[in-house]
């Protein structure tokens, strides 16, 4: 998938992949950045999550942005 990301400074390649993973019957979901979040109880918590994870990544990002000068 070519594209880039509103954050990304420069075109890149980016490779969709399933961000959930199940270690011994808990439920984690991998971010951008590099951490994994969880441990959740079933696939509904963990995709619900990763949908709260996004928001408010998405109000931090336009609090910074509304404070820059």
């Amino acid at each position: 998938m070519y594209g880039q990301r509103e954050a990304d400074l420069n075109a890149a390649t980016h490779y969709r992949s399933d961000r959930v993973s199940s270690i011994n019957g808990q439920f984690f979901f991998a971010t951008r950045e590099g951490t994994l979040e969880g441990p959740y109880f079933n696939r509904g918590d963990v995709e619900r999550e990763i949908q709260r994870y996004i928001q408010r990544y998405q109000q931090a990002a336009g609090l910074i942005e509304s404070r820059s000068f």
